[in-house]
């Protein structure tokens, strides 16, 4: 019971509470090893017995265990698990046997010629989206220290272009799904660009009252802040790079995050519906005998109840993969 392993200089030290010839009491020995092992032993307890299993750094053949001849009286081969050096060697050979074979299976299957040039476009897509949100994010800051509220009123003449530039690049997003550059799923990245394109260039882009709103503000914050973690974190992931606190963010900013940016987004669409519905812009008037008009206002309320489904969906598609990137990792038994 309770046992305390540990190896330190090449020398394993064993301590235990156990039951033994010297009935209940401490019983410990250290074994010096007669080459160099890894400092970290693996323990299993059991009912019956107790294994340690120590790592040699250098997979080579040893004519004895310890670095003292004579055999400790204690110590007794485990023949079952025992190999000469003659076997040793054939076991060494079937590794690299089996290594060989592996890398010849792997030469067999056919390489992307086109692999690095698709990593490098999606790492130049990446952080060309992630400078263009930064510099979003930068003055819609600095303004709103420098000018405090007066700022919220005109967001959208100062970083429209550079919001439309970023949103329409973002369609390639689509693309990159649909043709299997990344493993994204296709619906929510559909639903959630339809979504802002559809109050960027519809909605704000045709109506000069709803771009001086202070709603425009809070939305495009929240819209460049989830950006400004999503876009590195898929740009290292291009190079193989994974940056723990990144990634935490990645997968936990969008928490507090969506919900407000929807809930912005739903702001902006009841501001625009009385206005839509004043003007009749963008209303489809049917052809004689029905004589009825489709009011775009009224797509407009459809599409709130649409807004919020979405959310929905985004959320359990987002909640999924933060389980599966920062959920608790399974532990092997020691």
């Amino acid at each position: 019971q309770n046992p305390d392993i540990a190896i330190t200089d090449n020398v394993l030290h064993f301590r235990a509470q156990g039951h033994g010839a010297k009935g209940d009491n401490i019983y410990e020995f250290q074994i010096e090893f007669l080459e160099a092992v890894e400092p970290k032993p693996v323990c299993r307890v059991t009912q019956r017995q107790l294994n340690i299993t120590v790592q040699k750094k250098e997979s080579n053949w040893w004519e004895r265990l310890t670095k003292q001849e004579k055999r400790p009286l204690f110590l007794a081969p485990d023949f079952d698990r025992w190999l000469d050096e003659s076997d040793a060697e054939m076991e060494l050979k079937e590794k690299e046997e089996e290594k060989i074979n592996k890398m010849k299976i792997e030469s067999r299957v056919p390489k992307d010629p086109f692999k690095h040039l698709k990593k490098g476009y999606l790492i130049m897509y990446n952080l060309v989206q992630f400078l263009g949100f930064s510099w979003i994010f930068v003055n819609m800051t600095v303004r709103l220290f420098i000018l405090g509220k007066d700022s919220f009123y005109d967001t959208f003449h100062t970083v429209a272009d550079m919001m439309y530039f970023c949103q329409t690049l973002a369609l390639m997003e689509i693309m990159n799904s649909l043709i299997g550059l990344v493993r994204s799923p296709l619906i929510p990245t559909v639903m959630q660009l339809f979504g802002r394109n559809l109050i960027l260039f519809v909605v704000l882009g045709s109506l000069e009252e709803m771009q001086s709103k202070p709603v425009v503000f809070f939305m495009f914050y929240f819209w460049s802040i989830i950006e400004l973690f999503r876009y590195p974190y898929y740009m290292l992931s291009c190079i193989g790079i994974e940056w723990k606190p990144l990634t935490w963010l990645r997968y936990t900013a969008w928490i507090p995050l969506y919900p407000l940016g929807a809930l912005t987004e739903a702001v902006c669409i009841v501001q625009s519906i009385p206005i839509f519905s004043e003007t009749g812009k963008f209303s489809l008037g049917l052809p004689n005998p029905l004589n009825v008009t489709i009011q775009f206002s009224f797509l407009l309320q459809i599409y709130l109840i649409a807004l919020f489904l979405g959310v929905f969906v985004n959320f359990r598609h987002l909640y999924k993969q933060r389980k599966q990137h920062l959920g608790p990792k399974k532990r092997k038994m020691k």
